[in-house]
């Protein structure tokens, strides 16, 4: 999970592992890995979700928790419009470090929607790309169980694919 300082990838990833919401912040440091095992289309897979540190600009993303990645979930805060333009930069690392692997994108903060700034061009950068996009919300659930089911799938199928 790539994203910039406070767009809210620890509490999705607690929302998609635990079912469980936090609105204390808590500044992730380096990396933090969780686990959780998933049955896809009669398929099990054991997801390790690597969540990390946000960064205040897209150079200070440390390459080396890059490598190895099978697929990408980077994350926005739907409330503020320059976590949305910093991911282009985030993207251009994540891929001159690992190429093209399936990629997701959760907009997340979906409840707080008298405060959204995103707009459906916004989402259209993404989908663009090729890049699934989906509203998310770690504080209700919105979204988190589609967007992580989705890309577990595509890599599982990039996965599968002769190179």
């Amino acid at each position: 999970m790539v994203g910039v300082f406070g767009v809210g990838k620890t509490c999705l990833v607690q929302q998609f592992v635990h079912s469980i919401f936090s609105a204390k912040y808590h500044s992730t440091v380096g990396v933090k890995i969780d686990r959780k095992v998933v049955t896809l289309d009669g398929t099990e897979a054991t997801l390790l979700l690597w969540d990390l540190a946000g960064r205040d600009g897209a150079e200070d993303i440390s390459v080396s928790y890059l490598r190895g990645s099978h697929a990408i979930l980077y994350v926005v805060d739907g409330t503020r419009k320059e976590s949305c333009d910093q991911i282009f930069e985030l993207r251009d690392i994540a891929r001159n470090a690992i190429g093209d692997v399936p990629s997701a994108v959760a907009l997340n903060k979906a409840d707080l929607e008298s405060e959204w700034v995103l707009g459906p061009g916004d989402e259209k950068r993404f989908t663009d790309l090729g890049w699934h996009a989906l509203r998310t919300s770690a504080k209700t659930g919105l979204g988190v169980e589609e967007t992580f089911s989705w890309l577990a799938r595509e890599a599982l199928v990039a996965g599968e694919t002769p190179s």
